[in-house]
């Protein structure tokens, strides 16, 4: 087996283009990140995980971390161990009878039970080099730096703004809520 690298779930964040979830895992000791397109459900069970929420019935993930933990399995680590045609591939380590047994799984559903089971997360350090993202310079530099004051406003430019203050008092809002007062009244049929 490759190299592994160990990483920690840095957040969750969502895509503001197609509302899909991505978990992002931080590289332990160093400033590198690896981003994994995951579902809804998982990306809920895992942020339920992490803040330590209570439900009333079991997830399938506390579901399976109870039925192998009834049949005496232990959960060692979950493991990232491929990438192949942007799909990635996971592992979930457990010993049980004094064997070592990896388990298939996907990375969202591994990291789902690493959070309820307190194991470490690893990376191959191949998809780590592959897909694994640092943070520019300039970004770093700039998230240190104080925040600048916004600049002032040039001369003149509150008199160029009361006129938008005018107009919005001069509007009379009284009968807008009254029949022919809407646009959709406007529309004829």
């Amino acid at each position: 087996m490759s190299e592994m690298v160990e990483v920690v779930i840095d957040s969750i964040r969502v895509s503001l283009i197609s509302q899909q979830r991505i978990v992002i895992l931080r590289e332990v000791n160093a400033e590198r990140f690896l981003p994994i397109w995951i579902g809804i459900y998982e990306a809920d069970a895992i942020t339920l995980a992490l803040q330590e929420v209570e439900v009333a019935r079991p997830l399938t993930w506390d579901l399976l971390k109870n039925a192998i933990t009834i049949l005496g399995g232990r959960f060692l680590r979950v493991e990232v161990v491929m990438l192949r045609d942007d799909t990635y591939y996971g592992n979930i380590v457990i010993e049980a009878n004094g064997r070592i047994i990896n388990i298939d799984a996907r990375p969202s559903d591994a990291l789902a039970l690493a959070v309820r089971t307190h194991v470490p997360i690893l990376v191959a350090r191949p998809v780590m080099d592959a897909a694994g993202v640092e943070p520019d310079e300039d970004l770093q530099e700039s998230a240190q730096e104080p925040k600048k004051a916004s600049p002032p406003v040039a001369e003149g430019g509150e008199d160029r703004l009361s006129i938008f203050e005018d107009f919005l008092d001069q509007l009379d809002l009284g009968d807008a809520d009254k029949p022919g007062n809407k646009p959709e009244d406007d529309l004829q049929t």
